[in-house]
Parts: structure tokens; sequence; C-alpha cells
């Protein structure tokens, strides 16, 4: 139900890089609908770049974390002068315990979120208002959209996924790839979701007859960078990325690519957030009920059906014991193909 418009409104998200991407519509929709108040944003200090040139946001609020660990001495300051804004409103887009208690020491009259079929203590005296998550759609943008109905925000199906460039950070990486590379992330963060270097390198020479300029990069862990060094093996005239460690200068350096292919859903997400034109590689139970659906059918390329859709326990688990995985089941021709389509979209 709809109340008396708020003068400043406090919205969380306590996930992960992906998570913090697909808030953004959500966002756009709460300044769209209060103009007049000051929307202020609290997530993990790891997730600031993302948001921190936002022309929807009119204050970022960046909490130093570890995972898993709460520290108090670090956090507290950060509570107090949280309560010294005087919020009117919080929504916890992340719907966990961190975000209840966050949202109920600030001192907001008003605290929205998700309801879970077995809702918690904290979260019950966290929130004022709760939406139960089993009636709103499983796609993770469309949630957080359905979410504010309760506020009288009506979803928009218009309003795309977007978060910051760093026009600083493009200087530092402007001679890593040159202008018009298709950008290709190797790696993720768990082994099944990968596809198979082989038929990266596949795909790599397809591409490379046909005249693209490819480029292929990876994520800052021994084991993702060895991965990428492998691949250089295969051919010697392999453009490989750098480690890059700073998300700014990561995002500026997709920001530079014609293109951007991932089997990595974080990094997708985020080409999709600065409107680089995707393709996402996905096979996994979870990718393809939670993920793929917000992206259009020319964007992504799905792999064959495994044992990881048919086993809850086995698709929480980082390798896949199936005899034919899933991502197996994605031939270089395919993406190829939905390459050459999509360049012809925007050519």
């Amino acid at each position: 139900m709809e109340r008396l418009n708020p003068k400043k409104i406090l919205a969380i998200q306590f996930k992960y890089f992906g998570d913090t991407v697909f808030i953004t519509p959500a966002l756009q929709a709460i300044k769209l609908h209060y103009p007049q108040a000051e929307l202020h944003v609290l997530i993990a200090a790891e997730m600031a770049p993302l948001l921190e040139n936002s022309t929807f946001i009119d204050k970022l609020w960046a909490m130093p974390r570890k995972r898993g660990k709460a520290n108090i001495k670090e956090t507290w300051p950060l509570i107090k002068s949280l309560t010294k804004e005087c919020f009117d409103r919080v929504v916890d887009f992340g719907g966990n315990d961190r975000g209840a208690i966050f949202g109920l020491l600030v001192g907001a009259p008003i605290r929205l979120s998700y309801r879970e079929h077995k809702q918690g203590f904290i979260k019950k005296i966290g929130y004022t208002d709760t939406v139960a998550i089993e009636s709103l759609s499983y796609v993770y943008a469309q949630t957080h959209l359905q979410l504010l109905a309760q506020w009288g925000i009506k979803p928009k199906n218009d309003l795309k996924l977007s978060i910051s460039n760093h026009s600083a950070a493009i200087n530092a990486v402007s001679t890593i790839i040159p202008p018009n590379t298709i950008l290709c992330h190797l790696a993720t963060s768990q082994v099944k979701k990968e596809w198979p270097l082989e038929k990266w390198y596949e795909f790599y020479k397809l591409a490379r007859n046909a005249g693209y300029s490819l480029a292929f990069s990876a994520g800052t862990n021994a084991r993702e960078r060895t991965l990428l060094a492998d691949f250089k093996k295969m051919d010697a005239n392999i453009i490989i990325i750098p480690s890059i460690p700073d998300l700014a200068q990561f995002l500026a350096l997709i920001s530079r690519a014609k293109l951007f292919i991932a089997g990595d859903t974080g990094p997708l997400h985020f080409a999709a957030g600065l409107g680089i034109p995707v393709i996402g590689l996905y096979a996994v139970g979870n990718s393809i009920r939670s993920v793929a659906p917000h992206y259009q059918a020319e964007e992504v390329v799905v792999g064959d059906d495994c044992a990881c859709f048919k086993s809850a326990e086995l698709d929480s688990k980082p390798t896949c014991g199936s005899p034919n995985p899933c991502m197996d089941g994605i031939q270089p021709q395919q993406v190829f193909e939905k390459l050459q389509a999509r360049l012809a979209t925007f050519a």
C-alpha cells in the first residue's frame, strides 16, 4: 500500500557482484517514483565501483566486510553515521540477516524485504513489510521490481541493468586491448561452469579466420591464471589479458570491448550493465533458472541437460559428476554463429 512520500530511502544489498548489478533497475524505479527523495545505497565495499558514478543514486555507502565474519569495530561507525540520516524507508534486496539488522539499527519506520517460508527471528523483527519470495519472479531483476510494488511502484520492464563506468580507469587499460576487440572470459568460480579449453580454442580459430580480433581474460586467483596460461600454450598468438585486481579498471577494460563472451555470470552482468553486447554460455541449473531468463535468446548459448539439472545436491557442488557434462554440449560452431548474428545486429 502506498504511504506518505519519503524524504530519504536506504536500499541495501549485501550479496555478490552479480546481485549488485541486478538491483540497478529497481534503484532506477525508486528514483523515478520518488524523484524528490534522496536515494542512498548500502553495499559491501568491494562492490562499490559498480555503483560509484550512478546518476540515480544520491549517496553510496560502502561497508568493509569479510565474508562469514562480523567486524563490529569497523561497522559500528558506519551504523552510527547511517542512523543520523533519519531514513524514512529501507528496502533490503538481499533479504539476509545482515541486511535485516542494518535496517533495524538505522531506525527507519518502514523496512521492506522478502519473506521466506521459514522466516527467522532476526528477519521477523528486522522488517516491517515483507512479500513472499515464492510469489515473485525467479528472474532476479524482475524480483526486485516486483518487491517494490508493495510501495506502489509499478514494475517497469524497460529498465535496464546499469552500472558505473570509470573514465579515469579507462586510461590505465587503454593499451591492453585494441578497439573492436571481442573479449572472452574463460574462467568461472566453479569448474563445472567452464567451457572446455579445447572448445574455446576451436571457437578462437573460427573467429580468427573470419577476421575477428579476440582477447581472453580470467580472474586473479592462481587456478584461473593457470587456466589462462594453459590456453596461451595452445597458440602463442592468443592475446591474454594480464591480471587486473582493481574492479574499476576491469570494468573499464570491459567497456572497451566490442562484445563480451563468458560463462561466468558476474563479469557477464558487468558487461550488460555497461551496455556492451554479450553472449552467455550457460548450462548449470541455477544459471538457467535464475539468470539466463534475464537475457534474450540471441544473447545465450545453452548446453545439454545433465545430472546438474536433476539433483539439488549435484547442483550445489563445484564439479559435475556426469559422464557428459552439460558445458560439453556447447559447440564452437554454435558460439561462432551466435557471435556473427550478434555483431550483425549492430553493425
